[in-house]
C-alpha cells in the first residue's frame, strides 16, 4: 500500500516510523557503505509484514525485536520483512537491518537522486525519493521521525549531517561522527555531506551557525554569505522563531546543478558562489525552507507549492528588505513571464511530472503576493507566523492554509486563493485593497532605511 500517489512505488501507508538509529561506515576511496539501521516501527493498520524502501544496497541480516526475522525478501526497490506475529493498529516493533554495498544515485523521472560521489567526497540529495539509496526507510514526506546518525570515515574528511553534532572522535586514519536529530524529520530531508572543509562558526541573529567550505573558496564564501545573519533576523521577524537550534551552510568544491535543502542545512555548489552575491536569492530560498517545507512539511507531494512557493516568496521578501527590487516589482515581472507560458499547471495538484516545474515556484509566490495585496501586511505576516507556529515539526495541507488565511484575513480570501490554486488560467494580480495599501507603506519604510546595493 503506497504512502503517496505521486510516488506510488515508495513508502508503505500501513506503517509509520518513530525513530531511526543509523550506524554507517563509508570508505570514500572505494565507495563502500556498510550500515546497521535500527528502526522503530508502529503499525498504522493491522499488519503481518513490514515493507521498507531500499535501493542499490543489499540486506544481509534482519532482526525483529532482537531476534532473526522469520523471513525477509528484497527486490530492487523494497525490503519486505515478515513479522513473528501480526501487529494490530498502534502496536510497535523494532527492526534491525544490516546492509551494505556501493551506494549510487537512483534514476527517477526527476533525474538521478540519492547518494552521490563527488570528486573528493560524497553528498546525499534525496528529494523526493533518494533516501533509500543510503538507508532502509519509509520514504514518504508525511512520515516524520527522529534520528541518531553515527558515521565513520577517513579522518581527512569532515562530515556534515542533519542533526546536532554530539560527538567526534577517531583513531588513526578513521574518524567517527555522531549526530542527533530530535526534531521530527521526513527521510528526504536527512543528508550527509563529506568533504575536505574548513569549519567556521558564525553568528546568525540569536542562533548559532556553521559554515563548511573548501579553503580556496574562502573569499567568495565570506562575501556571498555576509548577509546571512541579517537574513535570519528578517525571517524570524516575518515567519516566527527559527525552528531549529542551528543552521549550517555547506559549499562543495564541485559544481552542483541546484542548491539542496536539508533539515538544518543548506548545501551549495562552487557554481553558486561567485563572490559578488549574484545568486543571493538562492541563499534566501534555502534558508526559508527551514520554516516552509522542513518545519511545516507537506502531508503529500501534491501540496509541494507550500514548500516552494513560500520559499520563492521569501526571496522577494529579502530583496525588498535589502533595498533591491520590491516584492511587487518581482511579482509583476514574474507574472508577465508566466502569462506567456502554457496555462496547463494546477498549483494545488501539478502532478508528479510538473511538481518541480518553475511555474510551481513562481505561481505559488504570486498567489502569496496576491493574498498579501488583498489582506494587507499586518494580516499577511501574522498568517505566516501562525502557520509556522501551528504546524511546527508537523505536516500540513493546502486546505488547512486556505482555512487559516480565511480565518485571519480582515477580508474574504477563499475565492481569491481558489483562482490561484484550483484553476488553470493565470489570474491577474489584484490591486491593493484598503487592507493591502499597507504593503506600499511598508515597502517605502523598508527601502528608505536601507542603502542602495552596490
Amino acid at each position: 500500500m503506497s504512502g503517496d500517489r505521486y510516488t506510488p512505488q515508495s513508502g508503505d501507508a500501513s506503517i509509520g516510523v518513530d525513530h531511526y538509529d543509523l550506524t554507517l561506515d563509508y570508505k570514500i576511496a572505494t565507495n563502500r557503505l556498510s550500515g546497521t539501521a535500527v528502526i522503530r516501527v508502529r503499525a498504522a493498520a493491522a499488519i503481518s509484514a513490514v515493507s521498507l524502501d531500499l535501493v542499490g544496497l543489499r540486506a544481509s541480516k534482519v532482526l525483529v525485536d532482537g531476534r532473526r526475522a522469520p523471513a525477509f525478501h528484497q527486490s530492487d526497490r523494497k525490503l519486505r520483512v515478515t513479522l513473528p506475529a501480526p501487529l494490530d493498529e498502534g502496536e510497535g516493533v523494532e527492526i534491525t537491518v544490516v546492509y551494505g554495498g556501493a551506494p549510487r544515485p537512483r534514476r527517477s523521472r526527476w533525474g538521478t537522486i540519492g547518494w552521490e560521489e563527488l570528486e573528493d567526497g560524497a553528498l546525499v540529495a534525496s528529494q523526493p525519493t533518494g533516501s533509500p539509496t543510503w538507508f532502509p526507510c519509509n520514504d514518504v514526506p508525511s512520515d516524520k521521525a527522529t534520528y541518531v546518525l553515527t558515521i565513520s570515515t577517513d579522518s581527512a574528511y569532515t562530515v556534515v549531517a542533519s542533526g546536532v553534532r554530539v560527538e567526534k572522535g577517531g583513531r588513526g586514519s578513521t574518524a567517527t561522527w555522531k549526530f542527533e536529530q530530535s526534531i521530527p524529520t521526513p527521510t528526504y530531508l536527512m543528508t550527509v555531506v563529506l568533504g575536505r572543509f574548513v569549519e567556521e562558526t558564525v553568528p546568525l541573529d540569536d542562533r548559532s551557525g556553521r559554515m563548511f567550505y573548501p579553503r580556496p573558496l574562502a573569499d567568495r564564501v565570506h562575501a556571498d554569505f555576509a548577509d546571512l545573519g541579517a537574513m535570519m533576523a528578517l525571517f524570524q521577524e516575518r515567519f516566527g522563531p527559527y525552528p531549529l537550534d542551528e543552521y549550517a551552510i555547506v559549499v562543495t568544491a564541485d559544481d552542483l546543478e541546484i542548491p539542496l535543502e536539508a533539515q538544518g542545512i543548506g548545501v551549495f555548489g562552487a557554481s553558486h558562489i561567485d563572490g559578488v552575491g549574484g545568486l543571493e536569492r538562492l541563499i534566501a530560498h534555502e534558508l526559508a525552507h527551514q520554516w516552509f517545507g522542513n518545519s511545516v512539511g507537506v502531508a503529500a507531494w501534491g501540496d509541494i507549492w507550500l514548500n516552494e512557493g513560500f520559499a520563492c516568496y521569501a526571496e522577494w521578501i529579502w530583496s525588498e528588505h535589502s533595498g533591491a527590487e520590491t516584492a511587487h516589482e518581482r511579482a509583476t515581472h514574474h507574472h508577465a513571464r508566466l502569462d506567456a507560458l502554457p496555462q496547463d499547471l494546477l498549483l494545488r495538484d501539478p502532478g508528479p511530472d510538473l511538481m518541480f516545474d518553475d511555474r510551481v515556484y513562481k505561481r505559488g509566490a504570486l498567489a502569496l503576493h496576491a493574498l498579501r495585496l488583498t489582506a494587507g501586511d499586518d494580516a499577511f505576516f501574522a498568517l505566516l507566523r501562525a502557520w509556522c507556529a501551528q504546524h511546527a515539526s508537523g505536516t500540513a495541507t493546502t486546505d488547512e492554509f486556505v482555512a487559516l488565511a480565511e480565518e485571519l484575513s480582515p477580508v474574504p480570501v477563499s475565492d481569491l486563493l481558489h483562482e490561484w490554486l484550483d484553476e488553470l488560467p493565470l489570474p491577474a494580480l489584484p490591486r491593493a485593497g484598503r487592507a493591502g495599501r499597507a504593503v506600499a507603506r511598508a515597502v517605502r519604510t523598508a527601502t528608505s532605511a536601507v542603502s542602495p546595493r552596490r
